[in-house]
């Protein structure tokens, strides 16, 4: 079973068209909302980041809407 997390926050628009994407790609996927833990955007700065959206596949880190950079993640796990 692939893991895959997205950080994110309510109103972020960003986040909630990497939501779409993978809702229309049937992905699965965790939500950690950031403005309800403070610790989940410790986790995104303890990545490397400032912002949100960032979307972990199986430990690899995606930031932003990078939508072939996030199919490419799964796929390689696929592999």
């Amino acid at each position: 079973m692939m893991a895959v997390i997205v950080y994110s926050r309510p109103h972020c628009i960003e986040c909630n068209v990497l939501k779409r994407f993978l809702n229309d790609y049937q992905i699965p996927y965790e939500t950690r909302d950031c403005s309800e833990n403070p610790q989940y955007m410790e986790e995104v700065k303890q990545m490397g980041f400032l912002g949100v959206p960032v979307t972990v596949v199986n430990g690899q880190a995606i930031h932003g809407l990078q939508p072939d950079a996030i199919l490419k993640a799964l796929k390689e796990e696929n592999d």
